[in-house]
């Protein structure tokens, strides 16, 4: 099964609710064409829920990393949410966890848009 998103506002904030898994092929292929709408569309604060990811590998990751580019090339910022054990593990070995801010909790992450 690949990623599944759903979006929904809470106030200024865009959530990417993401469930699945990020992978090479059409899982990454969904996540940066979402990205890339929201970032078209003029959403400058969008936090990605990862909470029901349940796979991700390099390419995914290199999603992650694209979208971030995209959404603060386009002036906005891009955050993480309930990041599991696998994400935190592959931010730690290629040192972006100091690029991405991450949160475990969701009211915490959308304040810190403010």
């Amino acid at each position: 099964m690949s990623v599944k998103l759903t979006t929904r506002q809470v106030g200024d904030v865009t959530v990417i609710d993401a469930n699945g898994r990020i992978t090479l092929g059409e899982g990454s292929a969904t996540f940066r064409d979402k990205i890339k709408e929201l970032a078209g569309s003029g959403a400058k604060k969008v936090l990605v829920n990862m909470a029901e990811i349940t796979y991700i590998d390099s390419s995914g990751i290199g999603e992650l990393v694209s979208g971030f580019t995209t959404v603060t090339g386009a002036g906005g910022s891009l955050k993480l949410l309930n990041l599991g054990k696998r994400v935190q593990d592959l931010l730690q070995i290629t040192k972006l966890y100091t690029v991405f801010e991450t949160f475990d909790d969701e009211a915490a992450a959308i304040r810190s848009f403010s």
